[in-house]
């Protein structure tokens, strides 16, 4: 399995590097069987984090018919409404500053290649596409999660459920080939979920006794009886 964790500037750094070393790991653990690479829409470049984090280069571009997984992670900013935002959130790639709203820092997404390219992704049979955190508001922003089951940091449930999205309170959703996390740290166990998953969950194991981190939760699929209210 081939990862592709896409970077784009404002991102959260725990959203990538949790996912990047869980799923490396697990790499090294299947004698090679999984592989992650670093990519933007834009192709190899330095992207810039949000809140004046670190930059991570991208080696690739995203290549959206490549079998595998696509891993989009959330923005790290301040926290609070587009209005409150100084300038306009158009941007130009390369440059983010750090009073600017994570809301702005998703919206700039929608002016760059990675919708189109996302709903590449989404279309075809052979990839599975991951949103960790404000990951997920990227793809519904982008209209590609309409009538869908995800989740998101728990600010922003009431943001995914207004997009048509049937949002859904748990750490991590799996809906087929769309398996989203909650909150920031949720990209751990979203990652292990995943080599369990589509390596095998011996794997996932001898990545968590590494980490020294055991998943968190139960993963939410839509299997088994309805449960009746409380």
């Amino acid at each position: 399995m081939h990862a592709q964790i896409i970077l784009f500037d404002g991102f959260d750094p725990l959203d990538v590097v949790a996912p990047y070393e869980v799923l490396t790991a697990g790499g090294t653990a299947s004698g090679g069987a999984v592989t992650v690479e670093l990519v933007s829409a834009e192709g190899p470049r330095e992207v810039v984090s949000g809140t004046g984090g670190p930059a991570l280069r991208a080696t690739g571009t995203l290549a959206p018919d490549r079998p595998g997984l696509i891993v989009i992670p959330g923005a790290s900013g301040r926290v609070g409404d587009p209005a409150d935002a100084p300038g306009d959130g158009a941007g130009t790639p390369g440059s983010t500053g750090a009073d600017e709203s994570i809301p702005v820092l998703l919206g700039r997404t929608l002016n760059t290649r990675l919708p189109a390219l996302l709903k590449e992704a989404m279309d075809h049979p052979e990839v599975v596409v991951a949103g960790v955190c404000g990951g997920s508001l990227v793809l519904a922003m982008a209209g590609l999660l309409a009538g869908r089951r995800a989740t998101t940091h728990h600010m922003g449930l009431d943001t995914l459920d207004a997009t048509g999205v049937h949002a859904v309170r748990a750490r991590v959703v799996d809906d087929g080939d769309l398996v989203t996390g909650a909150g920031v740290t949720s990209g751990l166990d979203l990652a292990l979920y995943l080599l369990e998953r589509e390596v095998g969950p011996r794997i996932a194991h001898a990545v968590e006794e590494l980490f020294a981190h055991e998943r968190r939760g139960t993963v939410w699929r839509a299997e088994g009886p309805e449960p009746a209210p409380f």
